[in-house]
């Protein structure tokens, strides 16, 4: 081959590689960036699914920046406008979809895939990725009915804002209704003020004082640990735990399996698998990336009952 059709091929090449689109982009910076945005880090199981999250994420090379607002959801919906100017690879929320629907929009609008990680469905979600709440609420409300042998009065800690959580108060409440001898004795929402465990444990010992004969409350079913271990503490200060108050939580964060394993008034909580939600994210994310449909608008990830027996398993 002679020497300038040499040349004219290497410079063809040269500007193939120049102009072909992604290249040099690729070549620059093929990072995936993504951001995670809750109000709830403060909340275990969260902080649970948020750390592992980060972990898997950073394993497979991607920039990973979290975003709490502390409780604040409409603060949570204005930041998350601002992160669509970023231009970021995708959005996971820990969030009510429904109360950050500006958020949700504007990044529609501009074309960023958001995922839910234990969130709600909505149309401007990819997926949510969460443990069943109508198979954990009945599971525990029925572990409930079955130690009270269907008789008594049970006091209901919810929380109808957060989606997951207020599916459990609906599928708990329906489940003692439909048992004649069981009566719910109060519903309540704990302060989010200093925390929800201190919330429920103040609401806990006012129930206790306006119900101070023993058998007046013969169980607590609470949506989440926090609430059940706050009850678990007003019961135990005003000595009433020997009247054999069954309480019930879910997520089994390690204060609650310390509790169940002591043998205390707290007897069952459901164990979600938070790194197994987080590390689902992840993969979803990566396919969507990558080009892959995700057929199912929700994915489930398996729970375990944990009782005295397998309190302090692994």
């Amino acid at each position: 081959m002679r020497r300038s059709n040499l040349l004219i091929l290497a410079a063809a090449l040269v500007a193939a590689t120049i102009f072909a689109p992604g290249i040099l982009a690729q070549d620059e910076d093929n990072t995936v960036s993504v951001v995670v945005m809750t109000p709830w880090l403060a909340q275990p199981g969260t902080q649970l699914m948020v750390d592992a999250f980060e972990e898997y994420a950073t394993r497979k090379g991607w920039d990973v920046n979290i975003i709490d607002t502390a409780g604040d959801v409409d603060e949570l919906a204005s930041r998350m406008e601002d992160i669509v100017e970023e231009d970021v690879d995708a959005i996971v929320i820990n969030v009510d979809p429904t109360q950050i629907s500006t958020g949700l929009q504007a990044a529609a609008d501009a074309g960023i895939p958001v995922f839910g990680m234990d969130a709600g469905s909505d149309p401007l979600l990819v997926t949510n990725v969460t443990s069943n709440s109508y198979t954990m609420a009945a599971e525990t409300a029925t572990y409930v009915v079955d130690r009270l042998n269907g008789e008594g009065n049970v006091v209901m800690f919810i929380f109808e804002p957060y989606p997951p959580v207020q599916k459990r108060g609906v599928i708990a409440e329906a489940i003692f209704n439909n048992t004649p001898d069981i009566t719910i004795l109060e519903e309540v929402t704990p302060s989010f003020e200093n925390g929800p465990l201190e919330g429920a444990r103040v609401a806990m010992e006012e129930i206790l004082q306006e119900n101070p004969e023993p058998g007046s409350i013969s169980a607590v079913w609470a949506a989440w640990d926090d609430p059940a271990l706050g009850a678990l503490q007003a019961i135990e200060a005003a000595g009433r735990e020997d009247e054999g108050i069954v309480i019930v939580g879910i997520d089994a964060i390690p204060q609650a399996r310390s509790a169940i394993a002591r043998d205390s008034n707290f007897e069952a909580t459901i164990a979600q698998n938070f790194p197994g939600i987080a590390r689902t994210v992840v993969d979803l994310v990566d396919d969507y990336l990558d080009g892959e449909d995700i057929i199912w608008r929700t994915y489930y990830v398996a729970t375990t009952l944990i009782t005295r027996i397998n309190a302090l398993d692994e």
